[in-house]
């Protein structure tokens, strides 16, 4: 068994240097083939160069897998697939592959999976029903193939919590803007350009909102996409305010300064209910961890001294 594990290990050392040492093969191969073109006066795109590079190589060729296995797995509704791209946008993913890579993705970790639980899982249960085996192979299948879904809302509503984080931020500096004399769509891109320093998925959302009015998108239809690339309730009352204030020819200015106050006292008042449901949520972790000790210290003494002297004396009586 130990020469086994030897031969097992020097085999494994063996391939690791190989790979090893074709991978730096291949770059040094690379490297010369671009400075080979560089003397002679040819130039690439910076596209081409990532492209040819080891690991932007092997990326592509991941991508290109990934894509083979997600038309295996792609919904014949089309409505799902909308969905799966909505959701891929609100996490932040905007590319038009990504939901076929998304599901590609499902596929490769369930064959992983699979293949780990085939290589590991039958030393476990080697020894029990074959039903064993086949419920871990079932259920290393669903792990796989759900756990990308799990990490993708795990994705989106961290992302919306940044969103939210520095949104009272940019709803303030977008009221210094409207009042200093900007038009809303000025302000939007201000906005924009100022709010990702600290607050870089909400700045790119302005920035995208800044560059559909750009592009000629109506107002309207440019604020409603924002809102449906964030799906944020706070981003969506800012929304429907814009809509209405833009059809009634109402003060943007005043407008968003009553909204920026209402949504601060709302903020206020959020904490406020966290603060008082405190004392509530510890009241589980006092019973069960700090009461029994103190009714120990306290009562530990008493008990002690009633073993030992009362309950003696009462049993001699």
């Amino acid at each position: 068994m130990e020469m086994a594990l030897v031969i097992s290990g020097l085999v494994f050392v063996g391939m690791l240097v190989l790979m090893v040492g074709g991978f730096a093969l291949f770059q040094s191969r690379q490297h010369a083939k671009e400075w080979g073109e560089r003397v002679k006066g040819k130039t690439k795109a910076k596209e081409d160069v990532k492209q040819d590079e080891g690991f932007g190589y092997l990326k592509a060729q991941m991508l290109h897998l990934l894509e083979k296995l997600g038309q295996v797995n792609k919904p014949k509704d089309q409505a799902e697939t909308s969905r799966l791209r909505k959701t891929l946008v609100s996490a932040g993913y905007r590319s038009s592959r990504a939901p076929i890579i998304f599901l590609g993705t499902k596929i490769l970790l369930m064959l992983i999976c699979l293949g780990i639980f085939f290589l590991f899982g039958s030393d476990l249960t080697k020894n029990k029903p074959m039903s064993y085996f086949i419920g871990g192979m079932v259920g290393s299948a669903i792990v796989g193939f759900y756990a990308p879904q799990l990490w993708l809302s795990t994705s989106v509503q961290k992302r919306r919590e940044r969103i939210l984080d520095g949104f009272p931020d940019a709803l303030d500096l977008m009221v210094v803007c409207v009042e200093a004399g900007l038009g809303l769509d000025q302000a939007i891109a201000r906005v924009g350009e100022e709010i990702s320093i600290g607050h870089k998925d909400l700045g790119e959302e302005f920035q995208i909102l800044s560059l559909e009015l750009r592009a000629g998108l109506t107002r309207e239809q440019a604020l409603r996409n924002l809102n449906a690339r964030t799906d944020v309730d706070e981003i969506r009352s800012l929304v429907a305010l814009l809509i209405q204030t833009d059809r009634f020819g109402t003060s943007i200015g005043q407008a968003l300064r009553v909204h920026s106050d209402s949504m601060r006292m709302n903020r206020r008042l959020k904490a406020e209910e966290m603060a008082a449901k405190l004392p509530v949520k510890l009241m589980g972790p006092l019973i069960l961890c700090i009461f029994p000790a103190l009714l120990i210290v306290i009562m530990g003494p008493g008990v002690i001294l009633l073993m030992k002297k009362v309950f003696p004396a009462m049993g001699g009586g």
